[in-house]
């Protein structure tokens, strides 16, 4: 299951009560999670939009608020400040998502697939046929181009930015939402052993 991230890393910090900054999160939630390292970059893109994708901003109005050390910041300055130039050479300043985090959604996608084909994951192909209903609702609704996984996650950031917003979700979609997380939850658990041992798609 993909925990929610606490609203204080989710947004703007007020003051320097915290001690980890977007940056260190996505490094530990890299390790742990493609699925939740993918949405929490998604909230960094739209971090970097609210300050008008303007690294001396996002310096002053953002890092400075942390009591981080001189070379911390300088780290988080150099981190920030590649996003920043990557968001405004890939045409990312008002909408859409890095070519970093689209190679995430790709391979995550390409990693469904090659699930689905194999008959050695019959748990996954099953969670993907209990969860396959409510795709084609939210596809039916949104952008009927987008493919299933791309939707799946857009709909769980959707969800994670109304909570944050303590805006009320139904229960319909609720429920919705708690399959999508176990399914998303799953691919993620498989990229996961993927990298680190291998999956066998195939009978020896």
């Amino acid at each position: 299951m993909l925990p929610s991230i606490s609203e204080e890393t989710r947004t703007r910090p007020n003051t320097c009560s915290t001690n980890f900054d977007k940056m260190y999160i996505a490094q530990e939630l890299r390790k742990k999670s493609i699925a939740e390292y993918l949405l929490y970059m998604w909230q960094v893109e739209d971090l970097i939009r609210a300050y008008d994708c303007s690294l001396s901003r996002i310096r002053k109005e953002y890092i400075g608020n942390f009591s981080y050390s001189d070379t911390q910041k300088e780290e988080m300055t150099d981190w920030y400040g590649n996003l920043v130039r990557m968001m405004n050479e890939e045409g990312c300043r008002e909408r859409g998502h890095l070519q970093i985090n689209k190679l995430v959604v790709e391979q995550l996608r390409e990693l469904h697939a090659m699930l689905l084909r194999s008959n050695k994951f019959p748990f996954y192909t099953a969670e993907y046929y209990k969860v396959l209903p409510f795709i084609v609702e939210l596809r039916n609704r949104g952008d009927k181009e987008k493919d299933e996984i791309e939707t799946c996650l857009e709909s769980l950031y959707g969800v994670m930015l109304l909570r944050l917003q303590k805006k009320n979700i139904s229960t319909e979609t609720q429920h919705a939402i708690t399959e999508i997380t176990t399914f998303i939850g799953m691919l993620a658990d498989y990229y996961q052993k993927d990298k680190t041992e291998g999956l066998r798609f195939e009978d020896e």
